[in-house]
């Protein structure tokens, strides 16, 4: 099959991943709504793992496909692409206004966490163990922000629950495994036949491809003059992608990396370091460090493709 063909092939699962995950929120959450469960728990639950199942399914299924570079690539990526490119689009639009809860709270677990992985890959292997550790710190985060009742930045969906929803659920998980497989499958192929690294490919075009939910949210609430819900958000789905995906990811196998997809940990873990100097400068994000975000994103896909 051409490579223009799998290009196509590419954008149609984009399309069905962004669909399945916009099915799966809007239904999951009626279901929860319906099961009597709070807007808190949802949002910190429902909502947030829906907006990450397309990065979660397409890892899981280049895991069991043997393409490592590719799982743990999609991850790294999505963190590049959510807190670079996204984040720095929205602050060109107007200054994104900060907190002490989202620096002290969420952004040092962030870096934490990239540290953790620093850590876990540094025999160039996460193991199921470490996997487990990696969940359970998600969990326990997500334990304290519902007894500290935290205030959320995630939109829940309006409406009541029909029967419909259910139907809607299993078609919108159904669509997102489906194009997670052949983006993961199109993804390869790509690589082979332009002899580039599966992790070149699963860091950039896969990794942008599972943040179109992150990138659809922020566009609305950029639209809706609501520039701060942004970073909690993206905040918040790079949390749930390092802890989450890549912890359950590896509890199903064991996960991989070469020593060149190692120092993109590092690159990682220094952008997060970045991130939060930036996060505490005058409690904003202005549009120069908007501009700088996107830069440093930029920089590390063009270094990633010289590895």
């Amino acid at each position: 099959m051409s490579p223009i063909i799998h290009i196509l092939i590419i954008c149609a699962t984009v399309v069905g991943l962004w669909g399945g995950a916009l099915f799966v929120v809007e239904s999951a959450s009626r279901i929860a709504k319906k099961l009597g469960l709070s807007e808190l728990v949802i949002g910190l639950t429902v909502v947030a793992i829906a907006t990450s199942a397309p990065e979660f399914a397409v890892t899981v299924v280049a895991a069991m496909q043997g393409s490592m570079s590719i799982s743990v690539g999609n991850v790294v990526g999505s963190n590049i692409f959510n807190l670079g490119i996204i984040l720095g689009l929205v602050a060109l639009f107007g200054a994104i206004k900060t907190t002490r809860s989202i620096l002290f709270r969420d952004g040092i677990l962030l870096f934490g966490t990239s540290l953790m992985l620093l850590v876990f890959f540094y025999d160039l292997r996460l193991s199921m163990i470490e996997g487990i550790l990696l969940a359970t710190t998600l969990i326990s985060y997500v334990v304290i922000l519902i007894k500290q009742k935290q205030e959320i930045d995630e939109e829940i969906p309006t409406g009541d629950f029909k029967w419909l929803d259910i139907i809607k659920l299993v078609v919108g998980v159904a669509l997102i495994i489906l194009s997670a497989d052949f983006l993961v499958n199109s993804a390869s192929e790509i690589a082979r036949f332009y002899g580039v690294s599966e992790w070149m490919i699963g860091i950039t075009i896969v990794a942008a491809g599972t943040s179109v939910p992150e990138l659809a949210t922020s566009i609305v609430a950029l639209s809706k003059g609501r520039h701060s819900i942004s970073i909690g958000n993206l905040i918040g789905s790079d949390l749930f992608n390092m802890l989450g995906v890549l912890g359950v990811a590896s509890i199903i196998r064991s996960l991989s990396l070469s020593e060149s997809d190692y120092l993109s940990l590092v690159f990682l873990a220094a952008n997060m370091l970045i991130l939060l100097v930036i996060i505490r400068t005058k409690w904003k994000i202005s549009r120069i460090e908007g501009a700088l975000l996107i830069a440093i994103a930029l920089t590390r896909w063009w270094v990633v493709a010289y590895l």
